[in-house]
């Protein structure tokens, strides 16, 4: 047993486990609601996932297309989530998404312009208008910048370098998070009256992932799934259809849909245009599931590059314009493959994106099953249904981050006292300090396995045949996992760290894959090749909980209606065109 570090108490209102644009937003909104807010975060603070979203945030605010309306971007976002979204989720963040871009404005984020002044928007797939407000290419970026110095200015406390190993949770009510410093293992626990989780998703477990490597690991949706929440539509993971497939170590690096939205268009190796099949209306700027469908199925085929990728092209764009709207791309491929993207192709494979599924919260507030608790962002499942659109992510961040930090804040202030347990603040320390001993197993080599098996066996396309071979592979890898090696060194506690992120990931892992495997159909997203169509008796979202004994357990539970004063704005499910989808 390794000896037991010290420990460290923070006392504060309100705590937020991620640092990134729904973490910090949810912070802003809950010290303005007059609560003190600690933020804590796993990596440098303005590094989190967030930095990554490139191409724009989704708000109708018609400054291209005038006769764009929150209403058409609700019905873009049912529709092409295959109607699996919860209805009240959707309308709240398509109303709300004009006022937090103008916030965001207002705080100095560095938003492209119009030669009038206005907020310029951009087309991205499947959007009926422009409504994708942009800073180049680093959209994400000038988000986190705009947040973070509104977080210095109000003076909340942001710790980095914390990695939480349990949410505190007595009586069913939360009360705070437990904590180590990866690079001293020091202990920390943190009280607090709630606690808000932004902690993303799970596409790192996948081998081809948009994902930095020790990120998005499904340890935020482990974390509440322990805690007493519900998961959804776990199953539900959107395939980018554009990362990056050379050199190696970076495979699956994002290339953004703002190249395809500033025109860019796809090739196979004969030259083909090939979208004219997928999609002869929409071409590139295709749903997501279409165009990453397409794309797998022209390199399956063998109509791939030699990388086992198909070509991107925007050399028939201005040079110029190149460098103003996708400036980060043009970099990336410099740096990375000294290729010049304004004369040369690049070539690009589906790469795991985004986890549509997660915690199960209320619309209005973001509250969990869990008192106390609330979760928001990537974390949660609700807005995206089968298929996100593009842009909508961040668009969520900030309209729920917000709503979650005022509800937490408003639960502190109606609380009389601040719950703390003794006993499970030391069961959390017990059980971190169980996992520190030699062992014979590694957890890279673990994960790097897991991910192969996702990527093998749940992937663009699935099977029950695949799925039950994956099952059985996270059974092979769960019975080593008592035997990873996890001691301190000089590199610090980063082995504790990967052997939480690989418990958190064969966990989330095969709620994924049950849920594909009780998901027999074809919908969005999710393409199953032994169940070819779309079945109308599946438009439901697959819940899981976790049993007393330890065990993952599934069931249907019907999406709520669309709301009457919005149907018309939908078109019912049983029109939802699958033609062209699958065809493997």
């Amino acid at each position: 047993m390794a000896q037991r570090t010290p420990v460290r108490t923070n006392v504060s209102n309100v705590l937020v486990v991620g640092t990134g644009a729904a973490g910090l937003r949810a912070a802003i909104a809950a010290h303005s609601a007059g609560c003190e807010v600690t933020v804590i975060g796993k990596r440098a603070r303005k590094d989190a996932h967030s930095v990554l979203a490139a191409g724009g945030i989704n708000a109708a605010l018609g400054t291209r297309d005038p006769q764009d309306t929150w209403r058409q971007h609700f019905a873009d976002t049912m529709c092409e989530g295959y109607f699996l979204s919860d209805p009240r989720v959707v309308e709240l963040m398509a109303r709300e998404a004009p006022e937090a871009i103008a916030e965001l404005d207002e705080w100095g984020c560095e938003f492209a312009r119009t030669p009038d002044g206005r907020i310029d928007q951009r087309y991205f797939g499947a959007h009926t208008y422009r409504r994708t407000c942009y800073a180049g290419d680093f959209t994400g970026r000038a988000m986190i910048q705009a947040l973070g110095r509104k977080v210095v200015e109000l003076g909340i406390e942001v710790v980095d370098g914390l990695y939480v190993s349990s949410l505190l949770v007595d009586g069913g009510t939360c009360f705070g998070a437990h904590a180590f410093d990866v690079d001293t293992g020091a202990r920390n626990v943190f009280l607090a009256d709630a606690v808000v989780l932004a902690a993303g998703g799970h596409t790192r477990i996948w081998r081809r992932s948009s994902s930095r490597r020790d990120e998005n690991n499904g340890d935020g949706m482990y974390l509440a799934l322990r805690a007493g929440c519900r998961l959804a539509d776990m199953e539900l993971v959107q395939f980018h259809p554009t990362g990056m497939v050379i050199p190696e170590q970076i495979a699956g690096t994002l290339v953004t849909e703002a190249v395809r939205g500033e025109g860019g268009r796809l090739y196979n190796s004969k030259g083909e245009r090939f979208m004219e099949r997928y999609d002869p209306e929409r071409l590139e700027l295709s749903a997501r599931d279409r165009v990453a469908l397409a794309n797998y199925t022209e390199i399956l085929e063998g109509r791939g590059g030699p990388n086992g990728g198909v070509f991107l092209d925007v050399s028939h764009i201005d040079k110029d314009t190149i460098l103003e709207k996708v400036p980060r791309m043009y970099r990336q491929f410099i740096e990375y493959q000294m290729l010049d993207i304004s004369s040369s192709p690049m070539e690009v494979a589906p790469t795991a994106h985004y986890s549509m599924g997660g915690v199960v919260v209320e619309p209005e507030t973001h509250a969990t099953d869990v008192e106390g608790l609330y979760a928001v962002g990537e974390v949660t499942a609700g807005l995206h249904g089968a298929n996100r659109l593009g842009g909508n992510s961040l668009t969520e961040t900030i309209v729920f981050g917000r709503r979650a930090g005022e509800a937490a804040a408003k639960l502190s202030r109606e609380r009389d006292s601040q719950l703390r347990s003794r006993s499970v603040v030391k069961a959390a320390g017990d059980e971190l300090d169980s996992l520190i001993h030699p062992g014979s197993e590694f957890a890279r080599p673990l994960q790097r396995a897991l991910r192969n098996t996702m990527w093998e066996h749940c992937g663009v396309v699935r099977s029950a045949e695949g799925l039950g071979t994956g099952l059985d592979e996270i059974d092979r890898i769960e019975g080593l996992l008592d035997d990873v090696d996890v001691r301190p060194s000089s590199e610090g506690y980063v082995d504790l760290a990967h052997a939480l992120d690989l418990r958190a990931a064969l966990v989330t892992g095969r709620a994924t894959v049950l849920g594909a495997l009780e998901r027999r159909e074809t919908r969005g997203c999710h393409n199953r090749s032994d169940y070819p169509d779309l079945d109308e008796a599946l438009a439901v979202n697959v819940r899981c909980d976790l049993t007393d004994d330890g065990e993952l357990k599934l069931a249907h539970e019907q999406v709520p209606e669309v709301p009457g004063e919005l149907r018309r704005w939908a078109a019912p499910a049983e029109e939802l065109d699958i033609t062209g989808r699958l065809v493997e």
